[in-house]
């Protein structure tokens, strides 16, 4: 696939400098700039001024602050990819993506990419042509899914649920029943529209119908509690811009032994993710879980006084690092989040996928789960509400 995308981009510039009536041919460009002082292209003047990066609490569903320890570690000189202190590094991160997990399994480990790398990762090596892929969709994520597995050219059947709804054991054993899939994967955190999935019972309930569990976690890993092998979980990602507050770019992923199948690594990436993961590590698991739940429900105490309507109706149902809320009559969404970003510095977002203009998301994650945020956000929401024009009726 990469490679189909890689030939596309390529042949689209080069139909483009041998079309446009402006540029000589590329041959030419080439032999004029290694040959003589006469650049086409001349150096970006904006790249001559120093660096310039606003300061902006990040509460939207990710990715979230990055606390000064790990934004640290990412600043520290680099080391060759296959030094052994490297190695050692690796290690340390595979321990720590094992405690997050909660998993044994042997084959844990980090991929050079973001989240959504994983993704694909994990279905590029479970699904083969002409597999049936399940695919649980309530959410954005659950259509992504849904679409790699499209183009991988697997047999994709779809359960749906409105956004804000989730999955019961009942509905999923129908469709294990009806499709007889080779994986069926959910999302436990669907962050476009803050629904936490349960995933009791879902992986003996795959295994008794001989399909693998595949589960996106990236907006609920140390937010919410989660059971890769006591949950008989065969194949789990997630991401590191989230709960584990580090910067995008690598993505914890674990198979276990029913769903096992050389590159340089981002080196200073993988020395911020060790950090993010040792954090966890001393923090602890249950008091993470405990500070996100404690913490989401204090917003969702200020937001109902604000006379604001949670999106997700069931409690047990809501996503503790991202909170939806559906968009207040007569506002518009990107009115409430543009206020809250010009005057506050503060970042909340609209919906994505199925939930565009029906909510905001406000994320919780990690650094950025504390009481004073909470209440700064709902300083900021509070003036929004007041000073925010209304749309026409």
């Amino acid at each position: 696939m990469r490679r189909a995308v890689m030939g596309s981009a390529s042949l689209v510039l080069r139909a483009a400098a041998w079309s446009s009536p402006r540029l000589p041919p590329l041959s030419f460009i080439r032999h004029r700039a290694m040959s003589g002082p006469n650049l086409w292209v001349p150096p970006p003047t904006v790249l001559q001024q120093p660096l310039a990066v606003p300061d902006r609490l990040l509460l939207g569903p990710g990715p979230s602050n990055v606390p000064p320890r790990i934004l640290a570690a990412g600043g520290r000189q680099l080391i060759g990819h296959v030094h052994k202190e490297m190695f050692q590094i690796m290690d340390e991160i595979k321990l720590g993506i094992q405690y997050a997990f909660q998993t044994q399994n042997p084959l844990t480990l980090a991929i050079s990419g973001s989240g959504h790398c994983a993704m694909e990762a994990a279905l590029m090596n479970a699904v083969e042509r002409g597999d049936v892929v399940l695919v649980a969709v309530n959410g954005i994520w659950g259509e992504r899914a849904a679409d790699i597995s499209e183009r991988l050219g697997a047999d994709v059947q779809q359960m749906v649920k409105s956004p804000g709804e989730y999955f019961t054991l009942k509905d999923i054993e129908q469709g294990l029943a009806q499709h007889k899939p080779a994986v069926l994967f959910i999302t436990h955190g669907e962050s476009s529209s803050g629904v936490l999935q349960p995933l009791d019972g879902l992986g003996e309930l795959c295994h008794r119908y001989g399909s693998l569990l595949l589960v996106d976690s990236v907006a609920s890993l140390g937010g919410a509690p989660i059971f890769m092998d006591q949950q008989e979980i065969d194949i789990l990602y997630s991401g590191s811009q989230k709960v584990l507050n580090v910067p995008p770019g690598t993505a914890p992923i674990s198979f276990s032994e029913r769903a096992r199948y050389h590159h340089t690594p981002p080196v200073n990436n993988f020395f911020s993710l060790r950090e993010g993961l040792a954090i966890l590590a001393e923090q602890g698991l249950e008091n993470s879980w405990k500070l996100h739940k404690e913490n989401c429900l204090y917003l969702h105490e200020g937001l109902q006084k604000l006379g604001l309507k949670l999106f997700v109706k069931e409690e047990v149902a809501r996503l503790p690092t991202v909170t939806t809320i559906v968009v207040p009559e007569g506002y518009d969404w990107k009115e409430i989040t543009e206020f809250l970003m010009n005057k506050y510095a503060i970042e909340i977002t609209g919906g994505l996928g199925p939930s565009v203009g029906k909510v905001l998301r406000i994320g919780l994650m990690g650094y950025n789960s504390t009481k004073f945020n909470v209440n700064r956000v709902l300083h900021a929401l509070k003036d929004a509400l007041q000073h925010c024009h209304k749309s026409k009726m």
